[in-house]
């Protein structure tokens, strides 16, 4: 075996380990916003998302940066879109200094219930962090995490 088949089976390892991770907290946090809240992982991510938005300079998302940050694609991302249009907790609007871009808010029902859901999801995060934490092979990427949590609080 070479140096390089070696780093590849490293960095394939590392790869599982890191889709493993993020397989069994979407997993615990999808149960736990479904059973309480009728409310996906991704629907709620993209609430999530959508409520940081604000009137200033720069402040609203087109379709292209939302579907971005929350890592889906752009057809995806609308057709969530109009799902969570269709239940009354976003409203999309012609943006008023370039008619061909479309922003979408958070209403005011879909801001009551991301605010119902947010301990939720922070409560089903931290367990499944914590369980993770407890498998060696998925420790150092909890640490990982914790350290990006800390850092970014500072």
């Amino acid at each position: 075996m070479t140096a390089a088949d070696t780093t590849s089976i490293g960095l394939a390892h590392g790869w599982y380990a890191l889709s493993l991770l993020h397989g069994r907290i979407e997993t615990h946090v999808e149960r736990a916003l479904q059973a309480r809240h009728d409310l996906s992982a991704r629907e709620y991510s993209l609430l999530d998302v959508l409520s940081n938005q604000h009137d200033g300079e720069g402040g609203h998302l087109r379709m292209t940066a939302v579907a971005e940050a929350v890592v889906l694609s752009q057809s995806a991302t609308t057709r969530l879109v109009t799902r969570l249009e269709d239940r009354g907790l976003l409203e999309r609007y012609l943006c008023p200094t370039d008619r061909r871009g479309i922003y979408t808010n958070v209403t005011p029902a879909g801001l009551a219930l991301l605010a119902e859901a947010r301990p939720t999801h922070d409560t089903a995060l931290r367990e499944a962090l914590d369980a993770a934490g407890a498998d060696a092979r998925l420790a150092p990427l909890v640490e990982t995490v914790e350290q990006i949590n800390r850092t970014s609080a500072e």
